[in-house]
């Protein structure tokens, strides 16, 4: 849960990142993929922020950004006050050390030809954060935290299962004793029982670390479960930002309400609200005029063709970008 709501961990002001698109123009101007579109979101200590939407919405590219693993267009991110895009390499490599990343396939993220235990030793090594005599001991130790096995620290790879891959993933974002923790799709390849496991981790050691989390994730069951805070993206914008309670009990965007109804539900009798989208979402490098959304809205109108809307407050702890609650 939040610890402190008076200054925030992670400040996203005005992020842009725009990707120019190969081959796209002889003459003239050459087309923009517009991954990322103006956002703008505060994480607090000790919660965690939910980003939800459709592949290709900016999720991962947000998550990037966030961590300075690519430059922004325009905009800034500030961890505990420092502009992280402008800091000089010196001071860049000090700051990176409490900002990580929980990467989404472990078998990208991990060497099949070097130990478990070596590659969770590596950040040690690299950032010379402990004594060599001591670093194995260190990394045994955060093996055991996130539940896995001494014996784990000899094996490769192929010889330890998915879940315990994704354990591994962990055990080397966490050594380093981070602030921030960016979790990109963390079990989505994961089978469900799996994913219940390190989602309750997750959890357990959000508590033990004192560790404020980015939860990046296209399943609303799961973002239910974790977040205290969800933004919810649609091609590059923030459309919809509230706590989690309030986000599921009052939704108040269609894309929002589209993606809430078609969660699973146990009990194939139950009632309830269908909200299905028409079409496919518009290509990011030909955007249309007005919001983003108003070729698969049913509830469009002349202003929403013509003027985007800006993500405004409805109330203390909901924000929506929807012309239906302009007052």
């Amino acid at each position: 849960m939040v610890e402190n709501k008076e200054k925030p961990i992670i400040e996203v002001k005005d992020l842009v990142c725009h990707f120019t698109v190969k081959g796209s123009s002889f003459f003239g101007k050459k087309k923009k993929l517009r991954a990322v579109d103006g956002i703008n979101f505060d994480v607090y200590k000790g919660e965690t922020f939910g980003i939800v939407g459709e592949s290709g919405c900016g999720k991962s590219t947000t998550a990037k950004l966030v961590l300075n693993m690519i430059p922004p267009t325009s905009g800034s991110v500030l961890f505990n006050g420092l502009d992280v895009t402008t800091l000089r390499p010196k001071k860049w490599r000090e700051i990176r050390a409490h900002m990580q990343l929980m990467f989404q396939d472990p078998m990208g993220a991990l060497d099949p030809y070097m130990t478990i235990g070596r590659q969770v030793k590596e950040p040690l090594d690299i950032h010379k954060t402990a004594v060599r005599s001591e670093r194995k001991k260190v990394a045994l130790d955060i093996l055991d935290s996130v539940g896995m096995e001494g014996y784990m620290y000899d094996r490769y790879l192929h010889e330890i299962s998915g879940g315990q891959r994704q354990r591994s993933v962990l055990a080397r974002a966490l050594i380093l004793h981070p602030k921030l923790l960016v979790c990109d799709e963390p079990v989505s390849a994961l089978d469900v029982s799996i994913q219940a496991q390190v989602i309750n981790l997750l959890k357990r050691i959000q508590i033990e670390k004192s560790l404020t989390y980015i939860f990046i994730s296209h399943d609303l069951r799961i973002i239910r479960h974790i977040c205290d805070r969800v933004a919810v993206m649609y091609l590059g914008k923030i459309i919809e930002e509230a706590e989690c309670q309030e986000l599921f009990n009052n939704t108040l965007h269609p894309y929002t309400k589209a993606l809430i109804n078609a969660i699973p539900i146990p009990d194939p009798a139950l009632a309830r609200e269908k909200t299905l989208l028409q079409g496919e979402p518009p290509s990011p490098i030909d955007l249309p005029q007005g919001c983003r959304f108003v070729s698969r809205c049913s509830s469009v109108s002349d202003r929403c063709r013509g003027e985007e809307p800006q993500l405004k407050n409805i109330s203390e702890n909901h924000k929506v970008a929807c012309y239906l609650y302009d007052k």
